[in-house]
């Protein structure tokens, strides 16, 4: 072997050994990304930390107080009372009952008044003629509260499903439909001087340009839809029901079950809160490109 085959042979396995050493380091986390990952979870738990800081003294002074006779029972029980009370229900099988059936109400209503709220909101927001001879109409029945129409729908459609979820989705509709159309309105006009140099057509446009920018103004409009269709069930639930989460308070009330009466309640605040996170979930994923202040 030559003296020059020898120096290229070396030369070739000194190359190797970098790039494996180069492999390596790639493969093993820098001690920054370690801190950065340590300092993730640290303040996960700090969130966690302050978020229970006020419910958790709320719930002390609530127990010392009932637990002492300062606040009557009957009016005001005690978290224990309400455990109680909640652990009955989920053991009997109540509870999954009238809440299958309130989520059922819950979804179909909002599934069909969302949907729709959606569809027209973009008709509206892409054409000015649509939007002049129906925006008018939709914005005066925005404005009708959900107990002075429930009447109506009784003498329309009686005490049905149909008109449970009917009401439920009148409350979805609007601000899926308003958030929609102002999303749409609100994109730079710049955007589509450029489209027409691109020679996008018009499905092009809803889809490549008009859709991704309002879709920060959709979901929060689908953050509202979801609490509004839940006060909506609460309102059709209780205007006649002899099923739902609804008719489990009403119930409880006639017979002065205020602990019943108050885990209803927490139900209808812990389903509200987690539909809520899923759609804050959503945003984070489909809005990482977004640079906003955070406070």
């Amino acid at each position: 072997m030559s003296q020059t085959d020898t120096v290229i042979g070396s030369g070739a396995g000194t190359g190797q050994s970098r790039i494996q050493k180069k492999r390596i380091e790639d493969q093993v986390p820098t001690l920054q990304e370690v801190r950065t990952k340590t300092q993730r979870r640290e303040s996960k738990w700090q969130l966690v930390v302050r978020g229970a800081i006020l419910p958790v003294t709320v719930l002390a002074v609530w127990q010392i107080c009932g637990s002492m006779g300062i606040v009557s029972k009957t009016l005001l029980p005690t978290p224990f009372e309400i455990w109680l009370a909640f652990y009955d229900l989920l053991v009997s099988g109540q509870l999954f009952t009238h809440l299958e059936i309130s989520i059922w109400r819950a979804a179909v209503g909002f599934l069909i008044g969302g949907s729709l709220g959606l569809m027209l909101g973009t008709a509206v927001g892409l054409f000015r003629k649509f939007e002049q001879s129906v925006d008018p109409s939709v914005q005066m029945l925005r404005t009708i509260p959900h107990l002075a129409i429930t009447p109506l729908f009784i003498l329309w459609f009686g005490f049905g499903e149909f008109s449970k979820v009917l009401l439920i989705a009148k409350g979805a509709f609007f601000p899926l439909y308003v958030q929609t159309f102002l999303g749409i309105r609100n994109v730079d006009s710049k955007l589509f001087d450029v489209a027409r140099v691109l020679e996008f057509s018009r499905f092009k446009q809803i889809t490549k340009l008009v859709l991704p920018a309002a879709l920060p103004n959709v979901l929060l409009g689908l953050r509202l839809s979801i609490g509004v269709a839940w006060l909506g069930l609460v309102v059709a639930e209780i205007m006649g029901s002899s099923e739902g989460i609804g008719y489990l308070i009403m119930d409880a009330r006639q017979f002065s079950q205020t602990s019943v009466v108050f885990v209803g309640i927490l139900i209808f605040a812990f389903v509200g809160k987690g539909s809520d996170s899923l759609v804050r979930f959503l945003e984070k994923k489909l809005l990482k490109w977004r640079d906003n202040f955070n406070g």
